[in-house]
């Protein structure tokens, strides 16, 4: 009996592992988006001397390409 309940828990286990997946590379993606578009706006505000205004406009980017991915991210799951 102990080895039916065992293989009736390891598909939860399994799907458990599987959504906890999803959900940090949902999280690590969206950091990742916005983050990359803060310090490229950074990088190009230091170097052409426009200081906040290409920080702001690549950090909307950034938010804004975050936001795509996280629509995006269940049409790739199929």
């Amino acid at each position: 009996m102990s080895e039916q309940q065992d293989e009736d828990k390891e598909p939860k286990n399994h799907e458990t592992l599987r959504a906890l997946a999803y959900f940090s590379q949902i999280g690590i993606t969206l950091a990742a988006t916005i983050l990359t578009g803060v310090l490229l706006g950074k990088f190009l505000d230091d170097l052409l001397g426009t200081t906040p205004w290409l920080l702001l406009v690549f950090s909307l980017l950034g938010v804004g390409a975050a936001i795509k991915s996280l629509f995006n991210t269940p049409k790739d799951k199929k």
